[in-house]
């Protein structure tokens, strides 16, 4: 069994298939060092121990520290891939409006949908001898569209070699927060107008202000469903918390102490600046939308190993389909 400082890194380890970290620990699995000082690290971390590299606090690294031996050069893609994702996680908001994600190994992906009636949600008695009411499951007509979000470093060796792994890795956070941007776009998108398989989200429009009354239509309109999310562009964001049925004390400690949103009619507020107009969205999701992720965050890892910043992109491929096309719905209102 290989130990930590004695593994031979090397580019081929990026395209293995299986990621950086994973292939490091079927080499030198993390089971291995249960009950030991290393003990919580993973195989990437026990690297960076290995070479002494600190990329975070106040006594981190240059990032030149990467690039003293061919080993540990090889271990400077994973550190950016991993900086972009913490940005990504920091900034998302998909995981309150996705019910799944699905990881893939190609660019076609059809999902899977079942849109029974709804006499068959209600799941009557059986009779002795009848026949128990089926559910079909049958894939989607159309594919689900894979968009590649991303970002092109460009920058020299020389202008980042003496600046602190710290400072950079909130550079590539900022990255990371973007691609989470533009991914909640597309999964709104999506919700909005469906997936491409003829599923866009029932829509009401309201002409006037936004009112308690409407959202109680909405609460009720989304039934068998549960609606435990709305997505609120700015202007109704602002409407929502100024009806004077979610206006009491508690909620308004709580946004005024922790910026958390009121959770009217016990769904939660999800502010989308993206969302245009005064729109909003409800939804249960425990069974609208389905995440599909071609791979992790991806780099240029030959060229961020030979130094090569200038043109190093960084991306990430991902798209969205509707489970269940009833479980989400769209409001609309003048505002006047």
């Amino acid at each position: 069994m290989a130990f930590y400082d004695t593994l031979k890194l090397e580019k081929g380890m990026y395209t293995a298939g299986k990621g950086f970290t994973r292939t490091l620990e079927e080499l030198d699995p993390s089971a291995n060092y249960e009950g030991t000082p290393l003990a919580g690290l993973d195989a990437y971390q026990r690297q960076l121990k290995r070479f002494d590299i600190r990329v975070g606090g106040t006594g981190s690294d240059p990032v030149e520290k990467f690039f003293q031996t061919s080993d540990s050069a090889a271990l400077f893609p994973e550190y950016v891939s991993r900086a972009v994702r913490q940005g990504i996680e920091r900034a998302d908001l998909l995981p309150g409006i996705v019910a799944t994600v699905t990881k893939i190994n190609s660019m076609d992906y059809r999902t899977i949908t079942s849109d029974p009636l709804p006499q068959d949600k209600e799941l009557l008695p059986v009779a002795e001898g009848a026949e128990i009411p089926r559910t079909v499951v049958k894939t989607q007509e159309n594919l689900v569209r894979l968009h590649k979000r991303g970002r092109m470093l460009v920058a020299s060796y020389e202008a980042l070699r003496f600046q602190k792994l710290d400072l950079f890795t909130v550079t590539l956070r900022q990255i990371g927060a973007y691609i989470a941007r533009a991914q909640l776009d597309d999964a709104v998108n999506v919700l909005l107008d469906g997936d491409g398989n003829d599923n866009p989200a029932p829509a009401t429009d309201v002409t006037g202000a936004l009112s308690y009354q409407n959202m109680v239509s909405l609460w009720s309109a989304l039934q068998p469903y549960e609606l435990n999310t709305i997505l609120a562009s700015t202007p109704a964001v602002e409407d929502i918390l100024n009806l004077k049925e979610f206006q009491d004390s508690a909620a308004g400690l709580d946004f005024q102490g922790t910026g958390r949103l009121a959770t009217p009619l016990g769904a939660k507020l999800l502010h989308v600046p993206s969302l245009s107009g005064s729109r909003l969205i409800g939804l249960d999701k425990n069974c609208a939308l389905e995440m599909v992720q071609a791979g992790d965050v991806l780099t240029d890892s030959d060229k961020l190993i030979d130094r090569q910043l200038e043109r190093a992109s960084i991306s990430v491929i991902a798209g969205f389909a509707k489970i269940f096309a009833g479980a989400c719905r769209a409001v609309s209102y003048t505002g006047e």
